[in-house]
This record gives C-alpha cells, sequence and structure tokens, in this order.
C-alpha cells in the first residue's frame, strides 16, 4: 500500500461548506494524562482494547514503529509520525502497552494535503466546489488483528474527529490500486482520479472520496450494530450513538 490515507450523532446538516482550516480556528490541546485514552472497548472476540490520541512521546514511538514496520515489509520507506498539531490528529489503538493500529486525520490547512502532491488539479477542483476537504494518512494495522471492531473503532473516531469537531465534507486517501475495492466495499469511498505513480513510495497509487454525509448516514443507520450485522462494511463495528457522543465529548475536553 502506498501512503495510505484511509459519528454516530451528526450534526452534518449545520457544516458549514468550503474554506481551508483557519489557524485562527482554537486547537484542540491534548495533555498526556488528560488524553490517554479516547474510549475502551472489546472486539469481538472479548479482548479489550482501547483508542488513545498518541500526542505523548511513548505512545507517538510506538505508533511510528507499527507505521515503519508494516510499511518495511511491503519494500517502502515512511517517515516517523510528525508532533501533533492544530491541524491534524494521529490515532492510536492499543492493547496494554502494545499499538495495533494507528491512523492520521489532517484538516486542509495552510500545507494543503499529502494527497494534493500527486493530484493537485482534483484536489483543487473539490476546493473549487465549495467542498470542506481532509484526509486519512498513515494507516498501519499489526499483522496479528483479525479483528474488524478494531478498524471500525478507530476509523469512527477519526471520523468524530473530522465530522464532528470540524465539519469536513469529504475525506480523501491515496491508496494502492489493490486496495480500492476494500475501501469501496468496507466504507463506500469512491475513485476519483486515474493510477498514478508515487514517486515517494516508489508504488502505484489511486485517490480514492468518500462524501462524509453518506458515511453520517451509515453510521446513524448501522453503528454499533455489529451482533446482527448483515452487510459486509466496518460500519455496524462503530459505536453506537451514545457512545459516540461520549468519545465527542472526549475530545472536546468534556
Amino acid at each position: 500500500m502506498s501512503e495510505t490515507h484511509v459519528a454516530g450523532h451528526s450534526r452534518f446538516s449545520s457544516a458549514p461548506r468550503g474554506g481551508r482550516f483557519s489557524p485562527t480556528q482554537r486547537p484542540l490541546s491534548f495533555s498526556d494524562s488528560e488524553w490517554d485514552r479516547v474510549v475502551d472497548a472489546s472486539d469481538e472476540f472479548d479482548n479489550p482494547f482501547h483508542i488513545t490520541v498518541a500526542c505523548d512521546g511513548e505512545h507517538r514511538a510506538t505508533a511510528s514503529s507499527l507505521l515503519q514496520r508494516r510499511y518495511a515489509w511491503r519494500g517502502y520507506s515512511v517517515e516517523p509520525l510528525r508532533d501533533e498539531a492544530g491541524d491534524r490528529i494521529t490515532l492510536a489503538a492499543c492493547t496494554h502497552d502494545t499499538t495495533i493500529a494507528t491512523i492520521t486525520a489532517s484538516l486542509d490547512g495552510d500545507d494543503g494535503l499529502f494527497v494534493g502532491r500527486l493530484y493537485p488539479d482534483e484536489v483543487n477542483a473539490l476546493r473549487a466546489e465549495g467542498r470542506k476537504l481532509c484526509e486519512f494518512t498513515k494507516l498501519a494495522v499489526d499483522d496479528s488483528v483479525r479483528s474488524q471492531t478494531v478498524l471500525g473503532a478507530i476509523f469512527h473516531v477519526a471520523c468524530i474527529y473530522v465530522i464532528e469537531l470540524h465539519r469536513c465534507s469529504d475525506v480523501l486517501i491515496e491508496v494502492n490500486p489493490r486496495h480500492v475495492r476494500f475501501y469501496e466495499r468496507m466504507l463506500g469511498f469512491e475513485r476519483i482520479a486515474e493510477e498514478r505513480r508515487d514517486p515517494q513510495v516508489n508504488a502505484p497509487a489511486v485517490l480514492l472520496r468518500l462524501d462524509l454525509e453518506h458515511c453520517a448516514g451509515e453510521i446513524a443507520r448501522l453503528g454499533g450494530r455489529r451482533r446482527d450485522a448483515r452487510e459486509r462494511s466496518f460500519y455496524p463495528f462503530f459505536f453506537d450513538r451514545d457512545e459516540a457522543a461520549n468519545i465527542f465529548r472526549r475530545l472536546c475536553g468534556q
């Protein structure tokens, strides 16, 4: 996979359209102790795990280690995770002290988006339509993880961050062509550009887009229904409405 970019109660209808993240917005401030855990959960095998904001040195180091190990296994190189910023958050799914999955959600700020380096015209076209963009990058999952609940949980917290806190309209990801069908089926992404070669990892890449209004609707319809899920997607493995509200309050510092 190339530099992979991948809210039950949605207030999406009130979201403003267009514009980049403004530095004048008050950024979230995460302290090491206060943000140790955003949510505690258990997978479909009753194994406990938790989602944390990887803001301290230890969490960031273990998330970076997982990221670099998984990308090296595919023959790619990737830089260590950067320090948190007001327009970016890195999440880690952990069991005890072990990071088993990580993802970074970034807003379309002054530095633009990572996917804009390879797909500038497509990103600018969406901006011109008045879309408020974000991206998921640096997704890595330990090869021992066989749980859809873990992936559903970390994707859901990332979605709460971009939908509920920042009212984004679309999330973009750049993936290896062989993973396109996975993201289409499991989360509802759609392909919006042709395959290109990413020089940073020397591998083919495809740009995908997820309409977050559609995402919010699927979460409201399916979130928290993993035990009677009939659909093959991650959405039944997202949290239910009440837990999503707790996560939102936690991310807001309440």
